[in-house]
């Protein structure tokens, strides 16, 4: 599955499968994902682009919840920590996981012209990088990969 996609696809099913991989992840490892929790992934998987928590905060607001601030960032730890989404660093926003149960490292696609959000898989370090830390003596534990460009909707509204 590849929900945060540049490219069209059912995203309807793509919403749904995420949400049920949530569900059954959450049931098999006897881990509570509670409404405040389901509905803030559902918000992501919703969303055009990624989300601040206060972004999130906004949407459970106007939907009647009076969620606060904690709230939507306990939710968040909850998700991230389970694979079910991903902190985008540059934005300081999240988005949710375009491969929820599958091991990987992911990398983001970052659209300067919409702050849309392409997820897409990583190897554990550029190899530049990797040399550079041995050379340093240094021990690479995580990467956090983001390019920033333009998607192909905002490169033919600029063409």
């Amino acid at each position: 599955m590849s929900c945060q996609s540049f490219t069209p696809h059912d995203h309807a099913a793509c919403r749904a499968e995420a949400l049920e991989a949530a569900r059954a992840r959450c049931a098999a490892s006897g881990l509570r994902l509670t409404p405040a929790r389901e509905r803030t992934l559902a918000i992501l998987l919703d969303a055009p682009r990624a989300l601040g928590a206060y972004d999130i905060l906004g949407r459970l607001a106007a939907e009647g919840h009076g969620a606060q601030p904690p709230a939507v960032y306990r939710a968040l730890d909850f998700l991230t920590a389970q694979g079910f989404a991903h902190r985008v660093e540059k934005l300081n926003a999240f988005v949710a996981c375009a491969r929820p149960g599958a091991a990987h490292r992911p990398s983001f696609l970052i659209c300067r012209g919409c702050d849309a959000v392409s997820e897409q898989a990583a190897p554990a370090a550029p190899p530049a990088l990797a040399a550079a830390a041995r050379a340093a003596g240094f021990t690479i534990e995580d990467t956090v990969l983001e390019a920033t460009g333009l998607c192909p909707g905002c490169i033919g509204t600029r063409a």
